[in-house]
């Protein structure tokens, strides 16, 4: 065997990717993609962790139509679905698959009515489904630590009517800031590394600070804009703050500058603009979760990240009416 596969032993891309037409057009096929990529070969029960199960069969010798499996320890019945985001869903599989596909290849999104379309469901349900997937992909930002080396720091508007869009306009009208209607989101950036993006309530030191503690460690360097609730941050980081000064159209020191940050952000609005269109406050962590899972991602190739995402839904739950509610 290849010493390479040896080593990521999940599916190459081309093995991946060339199944997902199949997968997606056979529940049969789908059910045991998702219990491939659960269980591996070493099938076991959600409930007692026993690996003394077996498949279930109907008369005929086939797989049971429910494709339940059934613990010889426990005599429960369970199916792959059990302890998933997919739990409790009467979706079926392949249609799971095909959102997970494409949830985890399209770099700026994929909208629920595309998912409506292609897999004929109502738009309730793909909604659901997506948002269900954005549950998997949300994960601890500081699982492996805290952010470290380089981290950019740097927020951002993002929503809101059009006529609200520009800063300058609004200043020259009078009315006021950019921010008028719209959320706010605060962005971390370790170089070549992590990146977390989070909804606050508002830009004051306090929130700023408390939020940068919290994922950055104490050993890192902090490059940010010359926004004043960034003061002071040079007494908690050792590797010391930097400040790059937009206003006087300074963009680049070196290796300091919120570059990275900034992009990240231009993908984010890019998606939301193009495919998402509206985002509610409520559900808009979730969409930013699911950017940030492909960002963190983006050295897999699109099948690698695809069972990632799989992976990732294992023990998470998201009940339907909170879903769906905007």
């Amino acid at each position: 065997m290849n010493k390479k596969l040896n080593k990521r032993p999940e599916l190459a891309k081309s093995e991946i990717i060339g199944a997902m037409p199949v997968v997606c057009g056979n529940e049969l096929a789908a059910v045991e993609f998702f219990e491939s990529q659960r269980w591996g070969n070493a099938p076991c029960c959600p409930h007692c962790a026993s690996k003394d199960v077996y498949k279930m069969v109907g008369r005929d010798g086939e797989r049971n139509k429910r494709f339940l499996w059934r613990c010889r320890g426990c005599a429960g019945q369970y199916t792959v679905r059990i302890g998933t985001v997919y739990e409790d869903s009467r979706l079926p599989l392949r249609h799971w698959a095909y959102a997970f596909w494409r949830a985890s290849t399209s770099k700026k999104g994929v909208a629920a009515l595309e998912i409506k379309r292609q897999c004929q469901i109502s738009y309730k349900s793909a909604l659901f489904l997506l948002n269900r997937i954005r549950c998997a992909m949300d994960n601890n930002p500081t699982d492996g630590g805290k952010f470290g080396g380089t981290v950019e720091v740097d927020e951002t508007y993002v929503g809101g009517k059009a006529k609200n869009m520009h800063r300058s306009k609004l200043e020259a009208s009078g009315i006021g800031t950019g921010g008028k209607g719209k959320a706010m989101v605060l962005g971390m950036v370790q170089r070549e590394g992590k990146i977390h993006r989070r909804v606050i309530t508002d830009v004051s030191a306090t929130t700023l600070k408390t939020a940068i503690k919290e994922l950055v460690s104490p050993d890192a360097r902090v490059v940010t804009d010359e926004h004043p609730s960034y003061r002071g941050l040079a007494k908690e980081f050792k590797g010391g703050h930097y400040v790059v000064h937009h206003a006087a159209h300074e963009y680049v020191q070196g290796d300091i500058y919120t570059n990275t940050a900034e992009s990240s952000f231009a993908i984010i609005k890019r998606g939301l603009m193009g495919v998402y269109h509206a985002v509610s406050k409520k559900h808009l962590p979730r969409y930013l979760a699911e950017f940030d899972f492909r960002w963190n991602h983006r050295k897999l190739n699109d099948g690698e990240r695809l069972v990632a995402a799989v992976k990732n839904s294992v023990g998470k739950r998201l009940v339907y009416a909170d879903a769906i509610r905007a």
